[in-house]
């Protein structure tokens, strides 16, 4: 009987793709793109697509970026997520996630934040900002 390694590490294929891309990312390093979002915690991003109910043969397909957050403490679970708006099209599924995929990390990054801003409004909260403090309060 064989057991499979847990959380091995794969050292990365820089010949798969441009590691400043969202999808040369998740290529080059075979895990999706991490992220520290404005609010202070941890977003992990995943590229999907959808129909987008359009007639036209280029834009039958929309991709758009889901970020799921984890939680800061306790066990490593995920807390909620949030997701974007269609930002690339395609005839294809193929095609939408390929086009959204050579978005720059630091594209991706903003509109993280600005998920994070219409969600919780202007104010930011960093994780230690909502730890009890040790007075118990």
């Amino acid at each position: 009987m064989t057991h499979e390694p847990h959380g091995q590490f794969l050292p990365p294929d820089y010949s798969k793709g441009d590691e400043s891309t969202v999808g040369g990312y998740a290529a080059v390093h075979a895990r999706p793109v991490a992220l520290e979002g404005r609010d202070g915690m941890s977003y992990s991003l995943e590229i999907l697509a959808d129909t987008t109910g359009e007639r036209t043969p280029t834009q039958r397909f929309g991709a758009y970026l889901l970020f799921v957050r984890w939680s800061r403490t306790g066990a490593q679970r995920a807390e909620g997520h949030v997701e974007s708006e269609f930002l690339a099209w395609g005839a294809t599924e193929e095609a939408a996630t390929r086009s959204l995929g050579a978005m720059k990390l630091e594209a991706a990054r903003q509109v993280l934040d600005a998920l994070i801003r219409a969600r919780d409004g202007e104010t930011t909260r960093r994780w230690l900002d909502v730890l009890p403090d040790e007075g118990g309060g």
